[in-house]
C-alpha cells in the first residue's frame, strides 16, 4: 500500500472568527439580561418604548445567549477540535465562510426583528419564518462541511467528541425543522402548523432538547476534547463515555413533557416525561464524573491555571443542573416550582455556569494558541472566575429562595383548604422583590467579570499574530474511503438487543392487560439475554463498536434513530389521535377577526413571557383562576400560549371578568389600576392601528390549519365584522372616559382578552357558545 507524508495546515481563521463573534455577542446577551432583570424590579426601565419592553427584550436575551453566544462558541470549538481529531483541514473554506457570515446575519436579523415585535410567540423559537429558513439552510451548510471533513479524515476512528458533534448536527436539524413548521400569512408573519396541546408538546420536545442538543451535547464534546488537552491527561474512562453518549442521546429526547406537568397534557405523556427525566440522572452524572476524574493527578492546576478553574467549575455546574433538572420533573416538586423563579434559577445555573464557564475556559486556552502569544493577564482571568462564581451563586440562590417562596404563597390555603392564604397575586410579587434585586446584583457581577475576559482576550489578540496549526500525517488518500465503503450492516447483537428492548418496553408501558404483562416479561428476557451474551462475547461487541467508529455514516444513522424514537412515540399519537377526539367535553370558540388581530398583538408584545394561559389541575390554581383548563379549550390556538412563567396572573379565564375600560387603563398605565404592579405601560397601543388588511390572509391560514371558519367568509365580510366589533368596543370605552378610536391596537387586544376562556360544552349541544362563561 502506497503512503505519502503530507503537511496539513488547519483552517484556524474560521475558528478565530467564531470565537471573536461569540465573545462580542455574549456581551450583548448579558447586557440585555441585566437590563430585563432590572425591568422586573423597576418598571421605569422599560422607558415607555415599545422596542425596549421586557416582553420583547426577553426573547432577544434568550436568543442572543443561546444562538449567538453559545452557538458561535460551539462552532469555534467544533471547527478547532474536529480538524485535529480528523487530522484533516476543514473540507471547504467557502462553506466555512458562508457558515460564519450567514450565522452572523441571522443573529443581526433576530436582533432587529424581535425588539420590533416580530415573533412566533414560542419560547426559544420566536424567530419569524424567513429567518428560520435561513437558520435551516446555514445549519445544512455546517452539516455538509462537517461530514465532508469526516469523509476526508486521516484518522480512521471517530473520537468521543466527534460522537457528540454528530448527535448535535442531526438532532438539532430534526428538532428545529419540525417545531418551526409554519404557514405564512405574509412576509413577516406565520402561524405554526400545530395548535393547542399538539403545539405545546412539539414546542417542549424542541425546547427541552434544544437545551440537550444545542447547549449540552456539543459542549460535552468540547469537554471531552479540551479538558484532556488542558491537563494533558487521557479521558478517565472510555467505556463510561460510550455509556454516557448512547444513554444520553436516547433518553434525553423523551423528557420534554416534564415542562407540562399538571396541565391538560394527557397523563401518559406527563408520566413518560417524568420517568425519562429521572432516568437522566445516571448518564448525566456519568458524563460529569468522567470529566472531573480526567483531572486526576492534575488537581494542583486549579490553584494556578484559570483554564482548568473554568473547565472544572463548568463541569461541576453541569452536574448540579442535571441533578436539579430531574428533581424539578417530579410531579409534586414541579407543582411547587413551575411558573416560578426556581425554574429561572435552574436555567441560569446551567447557562452561566456550564455554558459560560466552559466557553471562558476554552477561550483562555485557544487565544494564546490561535495568536501565538501568551495570555495577557492570568490575574485578570482569575478575577473573572471569582466575579463570575460569586455572581452565579447570588443569582441562583436568590432564584431558589424566590421560586420556593412564590410557589408556597401561590399554592397556600387556610387550614381547611377552603380559602387562598394569599388571594392577591401582587402579594407574592412584593414578597420576592428583594430576591429579584439580588438577581440583578449577581447578574451584574457576572457581566463585569465577562467584560474583564473581553478586555483580556482582545489584549491577547493584539499582542500576537494569527497563526494556523499544522500537522504532518502519513496516509493513503484512499484508506478512509475504502473503510467507509465496507458497510458492516445493522444485523448484530448490540443493535438487535437495543431494538428489542425499546419495542418490548413500549408494549409494556403503553399496553393493557395481557399485552402489558407480555411486554414486561419480554423486556426482562431481553435484558437478561443481553447481559448473558455480553458476558460470554463482550470482546466481539467491543470489536463491533470499534468497527462502527470507522464508519461515520452508519454511526450517524444509528444516532438519528436513537434520537428520533422518543419524539415519534410521543408526538405522532398526540397529533393524529388527540386533535379532535380528546377535547374533554369542551371545544374552543374560534376567534372573530378582531379577536384574532388582538391575539397577534398579544403574541407580538411577548405577553406569554409573564402570563400563562393554563390553569393546572391543582386546588390552588382552580381556587385562584377558575376551573382547570381542558384540552379542547386551546385547540385552535396557533401558537399555544400556555406559558412557563407567571410574573403576572394566569389569563386562561380572563374573558368577562373585568370591564373593557379596566383593560384599557391597565394597558395604558398599570399603576393606575394596581399601584404595586411592575408591568410595563403600553401607551403606543392607543396610537398604533391594528393591521386590518392582513386579516383575510390570516383567517384563510387559520382555516387551512383546521379552524372552522365559514368557507364563504369573504374579505369584505372579515373587514366588516372586525369594524363592527371594534366600533362597539370603542363606543363603550369612550362613554367611560377611555378616549380611543376603533382602529387602534388596544381595541383589538381588549377584544382578545374578553374572549379568553370561552368554549362550547360538547356535552350540552344546545348550549349557545357565546353565553358560556367558565
Amino acid at each position: 500500500m502506497s503512503t505519502q507524508k503530507i503537511t496539513i495546515e488547519y483552517d484556524d481563521t474560521t475558528v478565530r472568527y467564531f470565537m471573536i463573534a461569540s465573545v462580542i455577542w455574549g456581551a450583548v446577551g448579558l447586557l440585555v439580561g441585566v437590563l430585563i432583570a432590572s425591568q422586573l424590579n423597576f418598571w421605569q426601565m422599560n422607558f415607555n418604548m415599545s422596542w425596549l419592553t421586557f416582553g420583547r427584550l426577553r426573547p432577544l436575551h434568550t436568543n442572543a445567549t443561546i444562538f449567538a453566544f453559545v452557538g458561535n462558541m460551539m462552532f469555534a470549538g467544533v471547527y478547532y477540535s474536529t480538524q485535529r481529531l480528523c487530522k484533516a483541514r476543514t473540507a471547504s473554506d467557502l462553506l466555512s465562510k458562508i457558515h460564519f457570515w450567514g450565522w452572523q446575519l441571522i443573529i443581526v436579523a433576530a436582533a432587529i426583528t424581535l425588539p420590533l415585535g416580530y415573533s412566533r410567540g414560542k419560547e426559544y423559537a420566536e424567530l419569524i419564518w424567513p429567518i428560520n429558513i435561513a437558520v435551516a439552510g446555514i445549519w445544512v451548510i455546517f452539516g455538509i462541511n462537517f461530514f465532508w471533513t469526516l469523509a476526508k479524515r486521516n484518522e480512521k476512528s471517530l473520537y468521543v467528541a466527534i460522537w457528540f458533534y454528530i448527535a448535535t448536527i442531526v438532532t438539532v436539524a430534526m428538532l428545529y425543522i419540525v417545531n418551526h413548521l409554519s404557514l405564512p400569512t405574509g412576509p413577516l408573519h406565520s402561524y405554526p402548523l400545530f395548535g393547542g396541546v399538539q403545539d405545546a408538546l412539539v414546542q417542549w420536545w424542541y425546547g427541552h432538547n434544544a437545551v440537550a442538543f444545542f447547549l449540552t451535547t456539543p459542549i460535552l464534546g468540547i469537554m471531552y476534547y479540551f479538558i484532556p488537552k488542558a491537563v494533558e491527561r487521557p479521558v478517565y474512562s472510555y467505556r463510561l463515555s460510550v455509556i454516557h453518549f448512547w444513554s444520553l442521546v436516547f433518553i434525553y429526547i423523551w423528557a420534554g413533557p416534564h415542562h407540562l406537568l399538571n396541565t391538560s397534557l394527557p397523563s401518559w405523556l406527563q408520566s413518560l416525561g417524568m420517568i425519562f427525566s429521572l432516568m437522566l440522572w445516571a448518564p448525566s452524572w456519568g458524563g460529569m464524573l468522567n470529566g472531573l476524574l480526567t483531572l486526576r493527578g492534575a488537581w494542583h492546576l486549579l490553584r494556578t491555571d484559570p483554564v482548568v478553574k473554568f473547565l472544572a467549575a463548568g463541569v461541576t455546574f453541569y452536574g448540579m443542573s442535571t441533578f436539579e433538572g430531574p428533581l424539578l420533573s417530579i410531579k409534586s416538586v414541579n407543582a411547587l416550582s413551575h411558573y416560578t423563579d426556581w425554574t429561572i434559577g435552574h436555567v441560569h445555573g446551567g447557562t452561566l455556569g456550564w455554558n459560560g464557564f466552559m466557553a471562558a475556559g476554552m477561550f483562555y486556552w485557544l487565544a494564546p494558541r490561535l495568536f501565538k502569544t501568551k495570555l495577557h493577564s492570568v490575574a485578570m482571568a482569575n478575577m473573572h472566575f471569582w466575579l463570575g462564581m460569586i455572581g452565579i451563586l447570588l443569582y441562583v440562590a436568590s432564584m431558589w429562595v424566590s421560586g420556593i417562596m412564590q410557589g408556597l404563597m401561590l399554592n397556600g390555603t387556610n387550614e381547611d383548604g377552603t380559602l387562598l392564604a394569599y388571594p392577591n397575586f401582587l402579594e407574592t410579587l412584593q414578597a420576592i422583590r428583594p430576591m429579584m434585586l439580588t438577581r440583578v446584583v449577581g447578574g451584574t457581577l457576572y457581566f463585569v467579570g465577562y467584560l474583564l475576559m473581553v478586555y483580556n482576550l482582545f489584549k491577547t489578540f493584539a499582542s500576537g499574530s494569527p497563526v494556523n496549526g499544522t500537522v504532518e500525517v502519513e496516509a493513503d488518500e484512499k484508506t478512509i474511503a475504502k473503510i467507509e465503503q465496507k458497510f458492516p450492516g445493522f444485523i448484530n447483537a448490540p443493535v438487535l438487543y437495543s431494538c428489542g428492548l425499546i419495542l418490548f418496553s413500549c408494549i409494556w408501558m403503553f399496553g393493557d392487560g395481557i399485552w402489558m404483562i407480555l411486554g414486561l416479561i419480554l423486556t426482562i428476557a431481553v435484558c437478561v439475554a443481553a447481559i448473558m451474551h455480553f458476558e460470554i462475547a463482550g470482546s466481539k461487541w467491543s470489536q463491533w463498536y470499534d468497527q462502527l467508529l470507522e464508519h461515520s455514516y452508519v454511526f450517524t444513522i444509528l444516532v438519528f434513530i436513537a434520537a428520533a424514537i422518543g419524539g415519534a412515540v410521543q408526538i405522532i399519537p398526540t397529533v393524529t389521535i388527540n386533535r379532535a377526539d380528546n377535547i374533554e367535553g369542551r371545544i374552543q370558540v374560534p376567534y372573530t377577526p378582531l379577536e384574532l388581530a388582538g391575539r397577534d398583538i398579544y403574541v407580538s408584545e411577548g405577553c406569554y413571557n409573564c402570563h400563562s394561559q393554563m390553569i393546572r389541575t391543582m386546588v390552588s390554581d382552580v381556587m385562584r383562576y377558575g376551573d382547570y383548563s381542558r384540552l379542547g379549550e386551546s385547540i385552535y390556538d396557533h401558537p399555544y400560549q400556555w406559558g412557563s412563567k407567571r410574573t403576572g396572573p394566569d389569563l386562561a379565564r380572563e374573558g368577562g371578568r373585568r370591564s373593557d375600560d379596566w383593560h384599557y387603563f391597565h394597558m395604558i398605565n398599570p399603576r393606575d389600576i394596581s399601584p404595586q404592579s411592575n408591568m410595563p405601560a403600553y401607551p403606543w397601543l392607543n396610537t398604533a392601528d391594528y393591521d386590518l388588511k392582513a386579516l383575510p390572509a390570516k383567517i384563510d391560514a387559520m382555516r387551512r390549519l383546521g379552524v372552522p371558519y365559514p368557507m364563504d367568509l369573504s374579505e369584505e365580510d372579515i373587514h366588516e365584522q372586525a369594524r363592527a366589533q371594534a366600533i362597539e368596543i370603542a363606543n363603550g370605552l369612550n362613554e367611560r372616559g377611555a378616549v380611543t378610536d376603533e382602529n387602534k391596537q388596544i381595541i383589538a387586544l381588549i377584544a382578545y382578552m374578553q374572549k379568553l376562556g370561552k368554549y362550547t360544552d360538547t356535552t350540552q349541544v344546545t348550549m349557545n357558545p357565546t353565553e358560556n362563561q367558565e
